[in-house]
């Protein structure tokens, strides 16, 4: 196992600053709360649970072979950077669209 390796780890034990991981017979880890979330993370529970098995990204490995380990790395979720927007009917001004506006709202009952 090396740094940047993504492992599979059971969660064996959470506290509330990190989970212990099981990676193997021979070799256990800790994800610590600020490698959760890239947000705030209000309880460690709110992504895992004892008994879990999930991904992690090995983020150091000390000379007494104690293990760093990720979760946000190894679980990124793509980020939306823009929507792609199709106009169908073009840019049209404030005063052309108003009154569409509250006719639509006065049909609709609201």
């Amino acid at each position: 196992m090396n740094v940047g390796d993504i492992v599979k780890g059971r969660i064996t034990s959470i506290k509330p600053y990190g989970a212990f991981v099981k990676i193997n017979d021979e070799v256990d880890g800790l994800i610590h709360i600020s490698e959760m979330s890239d947000g705030f993370v209000k309880s460690i529970e709110d992504f895992l649970t004892v008994g879990d098995t999930v991904d992690l990204k090995v983020i150091k490995i000390t000379e007494d072979n104690k293990v760093s380990l990720s979760y946000r790395a190894a679980n990124k979720r793509g980020r939306k950077k823009y929507e792609d927007v199709q106009l169908s009917e073009g840019f049209k001004p404030f005063e052309t669209m108003l009154p569409k506006w509250i006719e639509k709202h006065q049909k609709s009952g609201k």
